[in-house]
């Protein structure tokens, strides 16, 4: 790597060595816990018992070499359920395993190479050793499909493409899925073996639950509203709002495996707030803050007594919680501890040039107008929130200040707000991030021939549609994972990713003009930032194609340029290692360009 030295301070940071633990689920007797965990290096299956100093007794399950995504404690407490990401790309498998880590079986998934679809476990259904399991195709089509962990039977009970299982009752009998592309989804039910679907709610609806006789579907909708709310729609009844705010965006929720009992998790501006509702009664109350600043999972314990979750702040990796719902009591019982100095992260509002109000969190690295890196987050359909950052604890580190905003595309804001970068309007999106550094060099926070522009996936298209629109506003640029040509993003990228991102984009034939002009690879003439392109080889969301054209067009324009490429890794980033070669990367940059 090369070496670049200036007037930034450098220290040397605890963040490298953090660890973090996601995806926490409860066993069935409420004794042990499951957990995702990257402590020794990559993600894998940690399992530890949930007594006096049990994190100390916590062992890590042989799940093989590849990272883990995810793990589910099956309800008769015999088996775990595992998603693995063969290379550290997308084309994932789901696994079975005793929890001593004893009989590991593959159920689904690809195993050629290349590999072809991608399989991943929505939930046990309850009965038996019964796990639904979304497969998806290389063509893009899904099956949804019980396989039997113990017996290894599979009996696929849907397909279609844009299709994802959403809960099975726990009889087998019925069936709930969703159907449609990004922005425009819809729930319906049907009756197994052989029976119709019949839709439940309009567009836009996403996560949904069954009553244990698959009588009721809870879903979460914004259909005929803003905001996403809970809404309780019976089989062939009147659909009815559980739990609505008009200030918050319902951002995710559990139901208890008798379905007396769901806990919702609400998104008030990027920070969670939880609640607790009686599905029988249909009263919901609040419970007591949680002490962190976002919760990114939500389970129940089957006896619907406790949950369990994820949860993280700016100074405090990802680790796992327990919350007695009756009392509201929260418990910490696993995870690495919190940064030993504060980091705060400040919300901030201003307008857009058309007025409209955008929102982002500023970390200051000291007072007055300095280096300034603005961080886009992916999606679009995604949100900035006040989680665990290790970059931005480095960049800090290194004097640079932080801004990450959440442009009109962003969710937690509303539907309105979701849709305003839909087709043309993305443009708007586009001065958005001019707008952001205004701001920022208004408000006194960054020198203005010190802004850097960067971010990921969606986030990394942006920054270089911001780098070429607005060539005169950044002095250096971080393209991580992004799209320059959609064109070829379309012709490349998985065909269900392809055709669920028409309704965000356009579409590939009718739109071709506007997705030409949307595509800042055929600007790079304007391009005049120092560019560092960062990109998984396993990546098959924005194929490393795309990573390539803006490298070689920048190089052949004589922009400075370094590709940092990950053989082992995909659209994310899972390996600590890779995490801190690229946070030095992008450190090192900062170094160079801005300081």
């Amino acid at each position: 790597m090369d070496s670049w030295s200036c007037g930034c301070k450098h220290k040397e940071s605890d963040v490298d060595i953090s660890w973090i633990c996601r995806s926490p689920a409860l066993s069935p007797d409420n004794r042990s816990l499951a957990y995702v965990s990257d402590r020794d290096g990559s993600p894998r299956v940690w399992v530890q018992p949930l007594e006096r100093d049990g994190a100390r007794r916590a062992r890590v399950l042989d799940t093989g070499p590849e990272p883990v995504g995810d793990v589910l404690w099956s309800p008769d407490g015999e088996w775990l359920a595992v998603t693995v990401s063969p290379g550290g790309g997308e084309h994932t498998q789901v696994w079975a395993m005793r929890p001593d880590g004893a009989d590991r079986r593959l159920l689904a998934g690809p195993t050629g190479s290349p590999a072809k679809g991608s399989a991943v476990f929505v939930r046990w259904t309850g009965q038996g050793s019964t796990l639904l399991v979304a497969e998806l195709s290389g063509s893009g089509a899904t099956e949804a499909v019980l396989i039997d962990a113990r017996l290894g039977h599979r009996d696929t009970i849907a397909a279609g493409p844009l299709m994802w299982p959403s809960a099975v009752s726990r009889d087998h009998r019925r069936a709930l899925l969703r159907h449609g592309p990004r922005g425009m989804r819809e729930m319906a039910v049907a009756d197994l073996p052989f029976g119709e679907e019949r839709p439940l709610l309009p567009p836009s609806t996403d996560l949904g639950a069954l009553s244990p006789d698959g009588e009721v579907a809870y879903i979460r909708s914004n259909a005929g509203r803003d905001r996403t709310a809970l809404i309780a729609m019976p089989v062939g009844g009147a659909p009815r709002v559980v739990a609505e705010r008009p200030d918050a965006e319902l951002d995710r929720f559990a139901v208890s495996m008798d379905g007396t009992v769901a806990l919702l998790a609400w998104n008030l501006a990027g920070r969670s707030e939880l609640e607790v509702a009686d599905l029988i009664e249909g009263a919901t109350r609040p419970l007591p803050p949680p002490p962190v600043e976002v919760v990114t999972s939500v389970r129940l314990s089957l006896d619907g007594a406790l949950a369990v979750m994820a949860g993280e702040s700016p100074d405090t990796p990802s680790h796992v919680l327990l919350c007695d719902l009756a009392t509201g009591v929260y418990h910490r019982v696993a995870g690495d501890e919190p940064l030993p100095h504060k980091v705060d992260a400040e919300l901030v509002r201003f307008a857009a040039r058309d007025g409209l109000e955008l929102t982002g969190w500023l970390y200051r690295a000291g007072r007055g107008a300095g280096p300034c890196a603005i961080w886009l987050h992916g999606g679009p359909e995604s949100q900035e929130r006040p989680g665990f950052n290790p970059l931005f604890q480095r960049l800090l580190s290194a004097g640079v200040s932080v801004f990450a905003p959440n442009v009109r595309g962003s969710s937690g804001f509303g539907r309105a707000f979701q849709d305003a970068d839909n087709h043309a309007l993305r443009f708007h999106a586009i001065d958005d991030v001019a707008d952001c550094a205004g701001f920022l060099v208004g408000a006194g926070v960054a020198d203005p021939a010190k802004v850097a522009c960067m971010g990921r996936s969606y986030g990394g298209y942006l920054t270089l549609a911001a780098l070429v629109t607005y060539p005169e506003l950044f002095r250096a640029g971080v393209d991580v994972c992004g799209m320059a040509d959609f064109a070829t993003f379309y012709a490349r990228t998985e065909p269900w990713i392809a055709a669920a991102a028409v309704s965000e984009y356009g579409d590939p034939v009718a739109d071709r003009e506007l997705l030409w002009s949307l595509s800042p690879l055929h600007a790079f003439d304007r391009l005049t930032a120092p560019l560092l392109v960062v990109h998984g080889a396993q990546d098959t969301n924005v194929p490393v194609h795309e990573a390539e054209q803006v490298v070689a067009a920048a190089t052949a324009r004589g922009v400075p340029c370094r590709y940092l490429l990950f053989e082992d890794e995909g659209h994310e980033t899972l390996r600590k290692a890779n995490k801190i070669a690229f946070m030095d990367a992008v450190v090192d940059w900062c170094d160079r360009w801005l300081c």
